[in-house]
């Protein structure tokens, strides 16, 4: 699946990943290959990407936006300073 992670003044991260965990209102989640569409706001937290190579990145973020359909995933994000 492809992923974007978006703050005001850049992208982030750009490409095909494997899972993505983001630290929703509700509570942690985890969205895999084939994942229903959702929207959801997010809270502050760190975000996981377990990108195609296996290799983790973590990104602080202070809140966001996730929005997940057709297999494509875009983060708008406010990262930690």
């Amino acid at each position: 699946m492809f992923l974007q992670v978006i703050s005001p003044s850049k992208t982030i991260f750009e490409g095909e990943v494997l899972s993505v965990k983001v630290p929703g209102e509700e509570g942690e989640f985890e969205m895999l290959n084939k994942h229903a569409a959702i929207v959801s706001s997010l809270n502050k937290g760190t975000i996981r990407i377990i990108k195609e190579d296996k290799k983790i990145d973590k990104i602080q973020i202070r809140s966001g936006v996730v929005e997940m359909q057709k297999n494509k995933i875009i983060l708008l994000i406010e990262e930690s300073e």
